[in-house]
């Protein structure tokens, strides 16, 4: 009698097509690895998207939310959030290692994966050579939950020092919401003001949300 073999199935299609290829629900069932009674893993992975509506609500959810799901514990919540600082740090050190030439997309990609579940506004800048290669990215200033405070003469010492051409600018909303306060646009006028003393250019501003982004550049501000 051959041996029953293990639910594998979201596996199998990684391994056939890619992990691209699957769904959400079947990507978390491959971390989950197991459901709990009455409910199969990919049950399970079904409950819990459907629960926090999106699985970026899932991996930030805070555990006293996580517990309010019957049947899913600690260890569970540990895992899924390691599963997202994992995420950010992979994308963190792919940027800083492989020195990208950077697409709109990318961009937008990389600064979502590190400023979105910030609780506190943040303030990052990405270095570039002249040729638009990431030369370092860091976060320069943090603030309270509706409020940081920019220092434009920071960042041009900071970009002479790396021997940066040009410059990202980027922070985050932790309301969530992305359009751009009045003084959001004043500093950014500020610092293009001051870089360009310099001969830095500024190639964007952006704001990120929860699941939304406002780029300066795509409306014609910088």
């Amino acid at each position: 009698m051959s041996r029953k073999k293990p639910w594998n199935g979201p596996r199998e299609k990684l391994l056939k097509s890619g992990a691209k290829s699957l769904t959400d629900i079947e990507l978390l069932a491959i971390f989950l690895r197991t459901g709990k009674r009455g409910l199969s893993v990919m049950m399970l992975a079904e409950q819990l998207i459907s629960y926090f509506g999106s699985i970026r609500r899932l991996l930030s959810a805070p555990i006293d939310e996580f517990r309010a799901v019957g049947g899913v514990g600690v260890a569970t919540y540990t895992q899924l959030r390691a599963i997202a600082e994992l995420a950010r740090r992979y994308s963190e050190s792919w940027i800083e290692e492989e020195k990208p030439l950077l697409t709109p997309d990318m961009t937008r990609e990389f600064l979502q994966s590190q400023l979105t579940d910030e609780e506190r506004e943040t303030f990052l800048v990405i270095f570039m050579d002249n040729q638009h290669r990431v030369i370092k990215h860091s976060r320069m200033f943090s603030g309270t939950l509706s409020h940081v405070e920019v220092h434009p003469r920071e960042i041009v010492r900071e970009a002479i020092k790396m021997n940066a051409a040009a410059v990202i600018l980027a922070h985050n909303h932790p309301s969530g919401h992305s359009e751009p306060s009045h003084a959001d646009k004043a500093i950014t006028e500020r610092i293009v003001k001051c870089c360009g003393f310099m001969d830095i250019r500024v190639l964007d501003h952006l704001v990120i949300g929860r699941g939304e982004y406002v780029s300066f550049a795509e409306r014609g501000w910088i």
